[in-house]
């Protein structure tokens, strides 16, 4: 009679459990695909997130003023190379203590200055205003790339962290219903009190895991919305991978040629080598023009006078204490440093591109080995069960079978998003993650617009300068 009651009870337990272990596999199955598939037409794409970033990133608007500060250098620099109107106005009281008499006067006078010839130390420096402008610009493509690299991350790691939580909680419910299993088995004495305290041990480690797992997500769901600019919602997978060269020298001369720190390493040099231009030019002297006109009347008499002078000088160094050699030692100093630089930054990049083009192929192959792996560990985790419900296999083993699953589809997961950061890291290294490049769906911010706006230095009364004014009060208001 005991027989008749220990096979149906044991029938029904491991039949429960294949039927959780299937719902398990089914379940992680269906998480890890979700890398590779389409997502549904309500969830925000990666090209969405990465258009946000891109219009909301705070750190983009603070340096794309920073350029426009900086053209407005160009337009100082332009002017310094034109006439300097001003005009002067006074009134004033004399006392002669001799005489006793107090005299009253009021003047008004225009001058005009202008430099007629410097030897290009005024053109060197709208030149060297104008690289300037372009070092900056590179730089502002070098945060871009960097908001959008981080919005990256923040995408694929919230997916990450949200299917580790499923995979995490799916086995949670696999282990509750080993527990349940053998206490059942227990009770009829087909397992010892250890097979009990093994399995209570694991589910345990799996709560344990699974609530890291939920505070891992929140995290990676915080970093989202720091670098997106609002809270993630149903992220859909990659509809495509980033596109990368085939081979490493490809990717590495793309770099070399297109990555904003190359681009501003090189006009950088050229900055530092009119600095030193200008700086040979110190000694050179300056040809001025000067013009005045006043008037100026004693308030007593209505005695009036009317001045005019014209003057044409010249003017230059003879001795400065050495400060002019030293400032030419130091522009050759620091253009020969900018060289340097180069070369660093140049080696920086092709070391960084080739380190990204090998993480694309270890994530590729890590990607494709874990599909492998996963696909023997369920196998594994089959037999196991079937050999458990004949028998031979213990509830230990049973259990680190299901764990060592658990880290496959864990471990596949990862590589799946591993390798599309890669694919995203390797374009960044070589100068390509940039709005434009992506085709984000995103109005495109034109670094020039505002030097073209500019480049003349309008006056502040003409009707570009009031123009300039309301776009100043527009972003004041932003």
């Amino acid at each position: 009679m005991m027989e008749q009651v220990k096979a149906p009870r044991r029938r029904g337990i491991f039949a429960g459990l294949r039927h959780s272990a299937r719902a398990l596999l089914s379940g992680a199955a269906c998480a890890a695909a979700l890398v590779a598939l389409p997502g549904a037409a309500s969830s925000e794409t990666l090209g969405q997130a990465l258009a946000d970033a891109y219009r909301n990133s705070g750190l983009l608007e603070q340096n794309r003023l920073l350029l426009k500060a900086t053209d407005e250098d160009a337009a100082g620099a332009l002017a310094a190379l034109r006439p300097v109107l001003a005009w002067s106005a006074n009134a004033s009281s004399d006392y002669n203590d001799a005489t006793g008499v107090t005299t009253n006067g009021l003047g008004a006078g225009l001058s005009v200055s202008y430099t007629l010839f410097d030897f290009g130390k005024g053109q060197l420096g709208l030149d060297i205003a104008k690289e300037t402008v372009l070092v900056t610009r590179q730089q502002l493509l070098a945060i871009e790339q960097q908001v959008l690299l981080r919005a990256v991350t923040a995408y694929m790691e919230v997916r990450r962290a949200l299917q580790t939580v499923q995979l995490r909680r799916a086995n949670v419910r696999l282990l509750s219903e080993e527990m349940r299993a053998a206490k059942d088995r227990f009770e009829v004495g087909e397992v010892t009190r250890t097979d009990v305290s093994q399995a209570e041990a694991a589910l345990a480690g799996a709560r344990s895991g699974l609530t890291a797992a939920q505070g891992a997500l929140i995290q990676a769901q915080l970093e989202y919305e720091a670098a997106v600019g609002h809270k993630p919602g149903d992220l859909a997978p990659p509809a495509r991978l980033g596109r990368v060269p085939g081979q490493v020298s490809e990717a590495v001369n793309i770099g070399l040629q297109t990555h904003p720190s190359m681009n501003a390493a090189r006009r950088q040099v050229t900055v530092a080598e009119l600095r030193m231009r200008q700086a040979d030019l110190q000694v050179a002297p300056d040809i001025d023009l000067s013009a005045s006109v006043s008037i100026s009347r004693n308030v007593d008499n209505d005695f009036t006078t009317n001045n005019r002078s014209i003057g044409l000088g010249a003017s230059g160094p003879i001795y400065s204490g050495g400060a002019i050699a030293s400032a030419r030692r130091q522009a050759v100093l620091n253009r020969d440093a900018q060289l340097a630089n180069l070369r660093v930054v140049s080696t920086d990049v092709t070391q960084n591109v080739g380190n990204a083009f090998s993480g694309v192929q270890i994530a590729r192959a890590a990607s494709v080995a874990g599909e492998e792996q996963v696909r023997a560990a369920e196998v594994a985790f089959e037999g196991v069960r079937e050999e458990a419900n004949l028998g031979s296999r213990t509830t230990l083993d049973v259990l680190t079978q299901e764990q060592a699953l658990l880290d496959a589809r864990v471990d596949y997961l990862s590589s799946q998003v591993d390798e599309v950061l890669s694919r995203y890291s390797l374009l960044s290294t070589m100068g390509l993650l940039t709005a434009e490049n992506l085709g984000l769906n995103v109005e495109i911010y034109d670094p020039a617009a505002y030097y073209n706006m500019v480049k003349d230095a309008p006056a502040g009364i003409s009707a570009q300068g009031r123009k300039l004014d309301s776009v100043l009060r527009r972003i004041g208001k932003e």
